[in-house]
């Protein structure tokens, strides 16, 4: 590997003032790069700056990966409430773990952490929509509910974080098709998926079929010939029981094939 094709080249490279857009597309430099080690394993860990929105993101990165292709990559959206405080109302800190673990098992890969909290509607937002699920609304209506769309997350960001680190192709870690799609008409080479299934717990169980049913997850729910309900996780949210739908019962979560 040549000095021209690590991380610290890609900061002295990014030594300029400012970040903005560049031909319509968010442009961003690569800060600071330091070591990080985990209790998953030994990573590296790399700063940037945007101009679009003043928020810093994160790459965790394993290995060699400037310059290279075919990088197992997850890209992964802040969830303050998951990620630091253990929330059992979503897997994300499931997700974020098991992507770690898997990482420090390769020879090379890459996570990018992106501060879109809530599916892009912000912490404060995410609470209220936590508020209208404790009422009986699944993640889908209580978003639509506060007037947001059912997912706010826009991935130009990564795609330009990609760029900014020069990985000529990825492997995505994800069950999320809108990822995919997106990263690709960004005119990111993504040659692959590999699922990342959480299995449910008692709390995020209705969440997780709602995220197969109504945005289109590759999540098969296993069902069993009677249906039974899949009441409210929440106790106090009087008159949430729902009727499960065909193919989405009880059981457990397994990847669907793309």
């Amino acid at each position: 590997m040549t000095d021209n094709g690590t991380l610290e080249h890609l900061v002295e490279r990014d030594r300029r003032p400012g970040c903005g857009t560049q031909g319509g597309r968010p442009r961003v430099r690569v800060v600071a790069v330091a070591e990080l080690p985990t209790r998953y394993g030994g990573f590296r860990v790399v700063g940037f700056c945007t101009g679009r929105d003043d928020k810093e993101h994160l790459a965790i990165v394993r290995g060699e990966i400037v310059g290279r292709h075919d990088v197992l990559t997850r890209i992964h959206s802040e969830c303050l409430t998951g990620d630091a405080l253990g929330s059992l109302r979503c897997d994300c800190r499931d997700q974020l773990e098991a992507a770690l673990r898997t990482l420090a098992r390769q020879p090379r890969g890459l996570l990018l952490y992106l501060r879109q909290e809530g599916r892009g509607i912000g912490l404060t937002n995410k609470i209220r929509a936590y508020s209208l699920q404790d009422q009986g609304l699944d993640t889908v209506e209580a978003n639509l509910a506060l007037g947001f769309h059912d997912d706010e997350r826009r991935y130009d960001i990564a795609a330009a974080m990609l760029r900014g680190l020069d990985v000529r192709s990825i492997r995505l870690m994800t069950n999320n098709p809108r990822k995919l799609d997106q990263l690709r008409s960004l005119g990111i080479e993504v040659t692959g998926r590999e699922p990342l299934v959480i299995p449910p717990n008692e709390h995020n169980r209705f969440y997780l079929e709602t995220k197969a049913r109504r945005s289109g997850h590759f999540i098969e729910l296993e069902s069993s010939p009677e249906a039974p309900a899949t009441p409210s996780p929440w106790p106090h949210a009087a008159g949430t029981t729902r009727p499960a739908p065909a193919g989405s019962l009880g059981g457990s979560l397994r990847a669907k094939k793309a």
